[in-house]
């Protein structure tokens, strides 16, 4: 029996302007492989750089908030699961989904764990803004610093909120499922680690000699990546080039703004170049990627892209996070101080010795980590399991019941009142 799997998501998926489209890309890839039918609907408006969805037999529908034209679609067609991408998807219609369809399956994808990339944000914002700067404070990152860090923000009562009561949520990484299973006592059982799942390199990376200049790439709606770009003009790149006077960098991203376009200057080196077609190619041409991250989450798409093109990269604690394996050294740097960032960059753009073998470190940690096809059907099975069990799996976690009922009646009102207001209005 064919199933269906409903995506309700929060943006059309663009794999070439960030990590969270690549991701979905992989997802739909995933189902698809599995013979799922998929329909991915969306209350955001179709975008220029969407994945045409259609080539993998995808059908889109645009949805409405606060609309029970909602309700009649999703009862139609009638899924056996639903993935909500990202937990404001959850919010708005997780209520609907459970009424019109309530033996359907509700997956949440989180792409990264929101909550806590804000709160470290916030963290940072304060510390600047207040002149209260420790670098250090920025790369704590134990189970109870972090729920501290967290515990009173909005964002993590809406999250956590989400991901308890959804049946399964799909974390990217370990240390995230660690955090909500040790630091907000989520359920193992409700949780699953989804890392990347790419295809493995089929040519061979580009040679020392054939690689120039560094790169830096990033989604400029993505906060993390601004507040990187502005750290590397304002205090890292002019240290580097101090020391590499010919040394460029290029700055590639989606949706860049004219305050990142206002950085382009190439008299010091610092080329921004905006949207890239293809990350894996200028990621491949560098011979360094600099990912200077001060805050963020989950998995980095830039730092596992630049391992399987055996591209070294210089980055922080947060960057790594996650994304270091036992065993195996980082393929480059983790730097945590301005000072060692800038003598790491100096010093693996110069040595080839100690380039070739960050390079050959890269795509032997990429390869292990991110394209590992036994875990998506991993998901696959477990998500078979739930259908076959789903009543006695929600019934196991009283929390999930508990703010299920409290909040889709409340968020159920809520969106109905919008709802008559707004038909009052037209």
């Amino acid at each position: 029996m064919n199933h269906t799997l409903l995506i309700i998501g929060y943006v059309w998926p663009e794999p070439n302007s960030s990590a969270a489209g690549v991701r979905m890309l992989q997802l739909i890839q995933l189902f698809r492989h599995h013979d799922w039918q998929v329909v991915f609907a969306s209350p955001a408006a179709l975008s220029e750089h969407r994945y045409d969805l259609h080539s993998l037999e995808v059908k889109e529908c645009q949805i409405q908030l606060n609309h029970d034209s909602f309700d009649a679609f999703v009862g139609e067609l009638n899924p056996q699961a639903v993935l909500f991408d990202r937990f404001m998807m959850e919010e708005q219609f997780g209520w609907r989904v459970a009424k019109a369809c309530p033996n359907a399956l509700r997956i949440l994808n989180t792409e990264d764990l929101h909550s806590l990339r804000q709160a470290r944000e916030l963290r940072l914002k304060q510390r600047l803004k207040h002149n209260d700067f420790d670098i250090a404070e920025l790369w704590q990152s134990d189970a109870n610093t972090l729920y501290n860090l967290m515990a009173n923000t909005e964002n993590s009562l809406r999250e956590v909120a989400a991901i308890a009561r959804s049946d399964l949520t799909l974390m990217i990484s370990d240390f995230e499922n660690a955090l909500l299973q040790d630091a907000f006592q989520i359920p193992t059982g409700h949780l699953f680690t989804l890392p990347f799942l790419y295809n493995r390199p089929t040519v061979a990376p580009k040679t020392y000699e054939q690689r120039q200049q560094m790169v830096f790439i990033g989604n400029f709606r993505h906060a993390p990546n601004w507040d990187a770009v502005l750290w590397l003009k304002t205090e890292l790149w002019p240290k580097i080039r101090a020391r590499l006077p010919q040394a460029k960098l290029h700055i590639y991203g989606a949706y860049p703004a004219q305050k990142v376009t206002d950085l382009h200057n190439p008299k010091q080196g610092f080329i921004v170049k905006g949207w890239a077609n293809d990350a894996m190619q200028v990621i491949g041409d560098a011979r360094l990627l600099l990912a200077p991250l001060r805050f963020g989450a989950g998995i980095k798409g830039k730092l596992a892209e630049a391992m399987l093109c055996g591209t070294p990269n210089i980055t922080t604690p947060i960057g790594s996070e996650a994304m270091q394996t036992t065993g195996l050294a980082w393929p480059g740097a983790i730097s945590t101080s301005v000072d060692d960032f800038v003598e790491q960059s100096v010093q693996l753009f110069q040595n080839a010795t100690l380039w070739q073998n960050a390079s050959q470190q890269a795509v032997q940690q990429g390869t292990a980590q991110y394209c590992q096809t036994e875990t998506g059907e991993l998901l696959i099975q477990r998500i078979n399991d739930l259908l076959a069990n789903l009543q006695a799996h929600r019934t196991s976690y009283f929390t999930g019941l508990m703010l299920n009922h409290h909040h889709h009646k409340s968020t159920q009102y809520m969106g109905q009142w919008i709802e008559a207001k707004n038909r009052l209005k037209s």
